[in-house]
C-alpha cells in the first residue's frame, strides 16, 4: 500500500466543506476541474453532519432479483465484506454502486442495521447511488448520501465488492481518500492533500475582497471591476 496521508492532514481537510475542497483542488490539481466528483445528486440524509474525510471501502450492490448464492455462501461474502469495511487504514466510508439500472434503489442496502454494524466497524459515513430507509433509527453520526430513499429492502444483496465502482459519476477504488458532505463527495488525490488547506484559505482571501464589497454601501459595477483587479493582487 502507497504511504498514507498523516492523520493530522486528514483532520485539516474536516476543516472545510466539500466545494471548498473542491475549489482547492482546481489551484493544486488543475486538470481535475471537471472529474473525480459526484455530478448527479444524492440525498444527504442528515445533512447537519460535519465533513467526512475518510478511506473507500467499495460494493455493488442490488435487490430486484434474489441472490443466487447459497444461505452459507452468502453469509461468507456478507462477512468477508466487513473485513473490507474493518480493514486498516481508518476510518473507512462505503462506496457503494448500485447495479440495476435504471432502477437503482429498488431495494435499501442502507438501514438501521447496516448504519450501525458499518459505524461500529470504524466506518464514517456511506455514499451510494442506492437507496436508504430506517431514517429515524439510523446510527448517529453517520454521513449518509444516497440516491434515494426507500420503504423496502427488497432483494438487496452484496455482488461483489474491493473493485472499482461508479457513484454518480464519481469513479471510487478501494482506499481512495474521499472528502463528503452534505453537497457530495469528491476524491481527493493523496499527493496533493497536505497543499490543499493553503489552497482553500488562499481561495477564501480572494473571495472575501468580492464579498465584503458586494456588502458595503454603495456596492456597484465599478466597485465590484475594482474589487476583482485587487483579488489578483492576493497571493
Amino acid at each position: 500500500m502507497p504511504n498514507l496521508p498523516e492523520a493530522a492532514d486528514l483532520d485539516a481537510l474536516r476543516e472545510f466543506d466539500t466545494p471548498t475542497i473542491c475549489n482547492a483542488l482546481e489551484l493544486v490539481v488543475p486538470g481535475r476541474r471537471a472529474t473525480g466528483f459526484t455530478r448527479r445528486p444524492l440525498i444527504a440524509a442528515f445533512p447537519e453532519l460535519n465533513p467526512v474525510v475518510a478511506f473507500a471501502r467499495t460494493a455493488l450492490i442490488r435487490s430486484r432479483e434474489p441472490h443466487p448464492r447459497s444461505r452459507e455462501e452468502a453469509t461468507r461474502v456478507r462477512l468477508a465484506y466487513y473485513e473490507h469495511i474493518a480493514a486498516p487504514p481508518l476510518p473507512s466510508i462505503a462506496v457503494i454502486q448500485d447495479t440495476d439500472a435504471p432502477d437503482q434503489g429498488f431495494g435499501a442496502f442502507w438501514g438501521e442495521v447496516q448504519s450501525n454494524v458499518h459505524k461500529g466497524l470504524g466506518c464514517a459515513g456511506v455514499v451510494t447511488d442506492g437507496s436508504v430507509r430506517d431514517l429515524d433509527a439510523m446510527a448517529r453520526d453517520f454521513l449518509v448520501l444516497a440516491g434515494s430513499i426507500m420503504p423496502s429492502h427488497a432483494h438487496v444483496h452484496l455482488v461483489d465488492f474491493g473493485g472499482t465502482v461508479s457513484v454518480a459519476g464519481m469513479i471510487v477504488s478501494p482506499n481512495d481518500v474521499i472528502h463528503a458532505d452534505r453537497h457530495g463527495a469528491v476524491v481527493v488525490p493523496a499527493d496533493a492533500i497536505k497543499d490543499l488547506p493553503a489552497a482553500a484559505a488562499l481561495l477564501a482571501r480572494r473571495e472575501k475582497v468580492i464579498i465584503d464589497a458586494a456588502k458595503a454601501p454603495g456596492f456597484s459595477v465599478a466597485r465590484l471591476r475594482q474589487a476583482f483587479a485587487e483579488q489578483e493582487d492576493i497571493h
